[in-house]
């Protein structure tokens, strides 16, 4: 099953995944399709307040984040990372419990972000917004780095994210029942 959708002016197909019993959710996966990150990314900076450096989490922001900084001709991101690296020093971790994920996961930054984030805005940037349990790890790692979150963008919120004032979106994207169905 799918769910046909336009975002950023381009339709895509968006295959239904389970998550429980009773829920779908349409993947949204930008690995791989470089024209939808291109245009999802300018729409994106249209939006954005004045930021000196763009977050995201790994792995499926990489591709929007990496994009909206090039587009805005920064060299500008950070991405907090799912583990630790051995180049990674004096750490900072926070637990995830993702949608997308069957178990708690960990978000890091090291100094070298730290040093990014610190006393600068921070405009967050994530694929799909959903339960916002990512963008909450986020916010945690940008408030113990001493940052200023000045926005929280993503190309499609769904579930919990929809109507939510703090979050910038692009498209809405619908939960669905077994059938395909969207549920109400």
């Amino acid at each position: 099953m799918y769910y046909e959708m336009e975002i950023a002016g381009l339709k895509r197909q968006l295959p239904l995944c389970k998550v429980t019993d009773d829920l779908y959710i349409a993947a949204f996966i930008m690995f791989s399709d470089v024209e939808i990150t291109k245009a999802c990314a300018a729409e994106l900076l249209k939006r954005a307040p004045e930021y000196d450096v763009l977050m995201t989490a790994e792995a499926k922001g990489i591709p929007l984040c990496y994009e909206m900084a090039r587009q805005a001709g920064t060299d500008n991101y950070v991405i907090a990372r799912k583990g630790p690296k051995l180049y990674m020093e004096n750490l900072l971790t926070t637990d995830v419990d993702s949608i997308t994920t069957d178990h708690i996961q960990m978000l890091c930054i090291g100094q070298r972000e730290i040093d990014m984030i610190k006393d600068k805005r921070v405009l967050l940037v994530d694929d799909v917004i959903s339960t916002g349990e990512s963008l909450r790890s986020l916010e945690n790692l940008v408030e113990r780095a001493g940052g200023n979150i000045v926005g929280r963008f993503t190309v499609l919120a769904e579930g919990d994210a929809l109507g939510r004032e703090d979050i910038t979106y692009l498209e809405e994207l619908p939960v669905f029942n077994p059938d395909g169905t969207v549920k109400k």
